[in-house]
């Protein structure tokens, strides 16, 4: 059934034309290339193999997702721009059968690999056991790796001279789909989903916002949730989908799909810091205004941007969701953002939110505690599964519902400082400093401290070098209670922030450790 429905998809999705970006011509034969891999493997082992998905050109990265997914592969998301910390970690808990991609001195590893001299460095490559690569390979296809004890010896077969094989791959009832969270400084971790999930979430955000077919436009990476997901909504509904890198459209180069939008009704997903960019020009903020709907997720929007969106009648849908949950799980709707509504929205149909009390007890309309989610589209567990499968998800997100059920996120309960006895959320803090005018960008974290536990530190980008701490002080001691103002300023050029817009805190608390030293010493 799996895939009767897929393969009616793949037959609308490239027929109508859906895929809209460079090389969408070859959408349909590299589907068959990277299927011929995955034969190859079976028949030269006679097991499936584990998938590396590492493809930059987003063509090659469908292409390849949708081969695995129709093989009924485990297949792993992963990002391009990994450093040699994050591929070492990758290799060691998947320890993979086959890498589709671009390898070379950006994930080179430790130790190095020896490689079989019966293969092309233009061709595939079977590695012995050893998951380290050397800075001077780059591979630029795919390649094989025998880290298996129970492979069968000899070369692989040459590829299948048909150019669309009719051979079924079932040794497993659905395929994993594993998409990286975390690594951002920290321990990457694989979020395990099957086209099942996937599809949960697409039909609750088809329902949700009452449309058939879901056109998207995605400036977002594929390997992400948040991009992966435009292609899926896309994919399942029928929906044109348009690829173009961000800093592409940033420059206001290849704008030649404005006219895509002005026909049909587009969904454009961003983080805040993008949002933030486009805005600052006139051309591309009055190109937003076309959209349907521009969802806005992947870290927390401060007021500021919120309100100049609003100003520019950007038809803006702050969400709130996770690589766990398949993306969003509450939205909060356009019209209801122009009205002035903040908070997440209300929650999609296929997700459902408890908040939780630190005993475990469920907490009523307004009071504040830990988001407790179950739902259709969330993620069995994390890899390797080890047999067990989630049911519901607790998160550190602290939150609470309103009388109308949409969902306010207060912050992270990890994030919560205790000075002097005292509970201090980050995000409140933020907001007052924003709303200075006086920072392009800022972060409150707690740093430990003999006499109060814990003190309130604010890491900030400041607009020009004539602001002191002292005139941000001044401004915010209205707004906020004595012992929520920040007892140590850091003002730095830029906060370590991920492509999606995250801060990368163990970074910012190394900033802010060096600093605080440097001062002691100077004293």
């Amino acid at each position: 059934m799996f895939g009767t429905v897929m393969e009616e998809n793949l037959r609308y999705f490239v027929n109508n034309d859906c895929l809209i970006c460079e090389d969408n011509h070859l959408f349909c034969q590299l589907i068959n290339t990277f299927y011929l891999d995955i034969i190859q493997f079976k028949q030269a082992y006679s097991f499936l193999p584990k998938i590396i998905l590492n493809e930059r050109e987003p063509v090659r990265f469908l292409a390849g997702f949708l081969a695995a997914c129709k093989a009924n592969c485990q297949v792993f998301l992963c990002n391009p721009d990994w450093g040699k910390q994050e591929w070492q970690q990758v290799f060691n808990l998947i320890k993979p059968d086959i890498i589709w991609g671009v390898v070379g001195a950006s994930c080179s590893l430790e130790k190095p690999c020896s490689l079989e001299k019966s293969y092309s460095l233009e061709k595939s490559y079977s590695l012995e056991k050893s998951y380290s690569l050397e800075k001077s390979y780059s591979l630029e296809k795919s390649y094989f790796l025998n880290n298996s004890t129970d492979k069968k010896a000899g070369k692989m077969p040459a590829l299948l001279d048909n150019p669309n094989p009719q051979f079924p791959i079932t040794d497993s009832p659905f395929s994993h789909i594993m998409i990286p969270t975390g690594g951002s400084g920290g321990k990457i971790k694989f979020a395990v989903h099957t086209w099942d999930t996937l599809t949960a979430s697409v039909k609750g955000f088809q329902k949700y916002f009452q449309v058939e077919k879901i056109n998207s436009f995605c400036v977002l990476p594929l390997y992400h949730v948040s991009g992966l997901m435009q292609f899926m909504r896309c994919f399942i509904t029928g929906g044109k989908l348009v690829i173009l890198a961000f800093k592409t459209l940033e420059n206001s180069k290849k704008l030649d799909s404005n006219n895509l939008i002005n026909n049909l009704n587009f969904f454009i997903s961003l983080v805040p810091t993008q949002l933030e960019r486009l805005l600052k020009k006139s051309d591309l903020t009055q190109w937003l205004i076309k959209f349907k709907t521009v969802l806005l997720g992947g870290a927390p929007a401060w007021d500021e941007l919120l309100e100049k969106a609003r100003f520019h009648h950007i038809r803006l849908a702050p969400t709130y969701g996770m690589t766990e949950t398949a993306s969003q799980i509450a939205t909060l709707k356009p019209d209801d953002f122009l009205k002035g509504k903040v908070g997440c929205g209300q929650i999609l149909p296929h997700a459902k939110v408890q908040i939780v009390g630190e005993k475990g007890e469920f907490l009523k309309t307004n009071q504040v505690g830990k988001i407790n989610i179950q739902a259709e589209s969330l993620a069995l567990g994390y890899y390797p599964l080890n047999g067990e499968i989630q049911s519901y998800l607790q998160i550190d997100d602290l939150g609470f519902l309103d009388e109308k059920e949409y969902l306010n996120i207060v912050g992270r309960n990890s994030d919560k400082i205790i000075t002097g006895g005292e509970k201090v959320y980050p995000a409140e803090v933020e907001v007052a400093i924003r709303a200075t005018g006086m920072v392009a960008d800022v972060c409150v974290i707690g740093l430990f401290d003999t006499h109060w536990g814990q003190v309130v530190t604010a890491i900030y980008v400041p607009n020009n070098s004539t602001i002191l701490n002292d005139n941000i002080k001044a401004l915010i001691q209205e707004k906020l209670s004595n012992y929520k103002i920040p007892k140590f300023w850091i003002s730095v050029d830029s906060l370590p922030r991920n492509s999606q817009g995250k801060i990368n805190r163990q970074k910012l608390y190394e900033i802010a450790v060096f600093t605080e030293l440097s001062m002691q010493t100077k004293i």
